[in-house]
């Protein structure tokens, strides 16, 4: 193998056990449940982003050319938690309860950027007496920084062809 094959592979994050990439994802959905939403927040990498693209978007959806109901980089993204803990943000406050449900867990690829990892989701959230559920699917790249696994990019697309049932998106899918 030429040395600049060699130095292009091992740029590439190798894959861990699918169960580690389970484990990180329950721990997730665990923190934003629990509206541990600063713990959250240290999942990500300072080169993070966290896209929702508009309901019914395939997983080409470019927010340089598409609407996104949320396209935030990492400064974005911790401006978000700070308002959603804080209680001037009265769509959140009193906080609605949370229910992330996580399955079909894959490991599809890694490359430079790092693991590619897809796996479907529900979410329900209960506020004043009405329960809405979001459900469809994550994209994440996930990469070992500093010893722990961290979010390079998460994007949550909902399977529904609109948000007409539950209006709108205040929560962390």
């Amino acid at each position: 193998m030429s040395a600049q094959k060699q130095q292009a592979s091992a740029s590439v994050e190798q894959p861990q056990p699918r169960s580690a990439y389970e484990d990180f994802l329950y721990e997730e959905a665990a923190m934003l449940d629990e509206w541990r939403l600063e713990e959250w927040l240290d999942l990500f990498t300072e080169e993070s982003i966290y896209e929702v693209p508009r309901a019914g978007a395939d997983d080409s959806a470019d927010s340089a050319e598409d609407l996104f109901y949320i396209s935030d980089n990492y400064f974005r993204l911790g401006h978000r938690v700070k308002r959603m803990l804080d209680k001037a943000a009265h769509a959140e406050w009193p906080r609605s309860i949370q229910s992330h449900i996580i399955s079909n867990v894959r490991v599809t690829g890694s490359d430079e950027k790092g693991v590619h990892v897809t796996c479907r989701f529900i979410t329900h959230r209960a506020k004043n007496d009405v329960t809405d559920t979001y459900v469809g699917h994550h994209n994440y790249i996930l990469k070992t920084v500093s010893g722990k696994m961290r979010i390079m990019s998460k994007r949550s697309f909902l399977a529904s062809d609109s948000l007409r049932e539950q209006g709108k998106v205040t929560i962390i899918l």
